[in-house]
């Protein structure tokens, strides 16, 4: 029970690999906040939560909204009296548009930007402060080993989430909190094989040290880890958890 007496907020938890971490921090004795756009899937989830005998409040929130998550802030502080930990999972992804940046449309464009690299800044904004309140904390950011490849917009999304990392891990470590950050490689969720199709198994076979698609139990333990005090000592840092699909000196 290593979040015994933690409140841990995860966006994106309606579905998919924010789920995972909801459900999986739940377990572990965190009171889990569901924050999420999706309020019939997120009430779900936070009720399978309580069914399982956890913890867990759905909050309807938008990540790229300042209001919105101040919003949640309040409504967490309200219920379990603060916040101690973070994992920014939203994302724009299983519907996410191709296009190239020179033409990608620019409303989408900002659009996209505003929930996939501005959220995880708009949600540590909105959350630290709690967090120093209470001695500390943690967050989780998500981001992808799209960073690290041609992946268009998506990809520069990421990329801002890893400097973003880096910068607030400076900016909040003085006051014990610790920020890092995710890269999950392919991994098979129902969006990556909206995204990917068939051409997932040519990702497998031609770029994956580890010959399977990653699943969203691999990235669950990587999470835990982080916000956990066993990582006491780690922060600014980007876990790479791809089945060997990215090699970085």
């Amino acid at each position: 029970m290593r979040f015994e007496n933690k409140v841990a907020v995860v966006t994106g938890a309606a579905q998919g690999i924010g789920e995972a971490y909801a459900k999986a921090l739940a377990a572990e004795g965190a009171k889990v906040v569901v924050a999420d756009l999706n309020t019939e899937a997120g009430e779900q989830v936070a009720k399978q939560v309580e069914a399982d005998g956890g913890t867990a409040m759905f909050v309807r929130t938008d990540v790229s909204s300042h209001e919105s998550a101040a919003a949640m802030v309040e409504a967490v502080t309200a219920a379990y009296g603060g916040i101690d930990l973070l994992v920014n999972n939203a994302a724009i992804y299983g519907e996410m548009a191709f296009d190239l940046l020179i033409s990608v449309d620019w409303d989408y464009y900002r659009k996209f930007m505003s929930v996939n690299m501005d959220g995880a800044l708009v949600m540590t904004r909105a959350v630290y402060p709690s967090m120093q309140q209470r001695g500390g904390g943690a967050i989780v950011n998500q981001s992808s080993t799209a960073a690290y490849l041609y992946s268009g917009f998506y990809g520069l999304a990421k990329v801002g989430v890893n400097g973003l990392t880096q910068q607030l891990a400076h900016e909040l470590g003085g006051m014990r909190i610790r920020v890092n950050a995710i890269a999950p490689g392919p991994t098979d969720t129902e969006a990556t094989r909206v995204q990917a199709g068939d051409a997932a198994k040519d990702i497998v076979r031609n770029s994956l040290a580890l010959k399977r698609m990653g699943r969203v139990e691999d990235m669950v333990g990587a999470c835990l880890y982080l916000l956990s005090d066993e990582a006491s000592w780690v922060t600014g840092q980007i876990l790479a958890v791809d089945g060997g699909q990215t090699f970085r000196l």
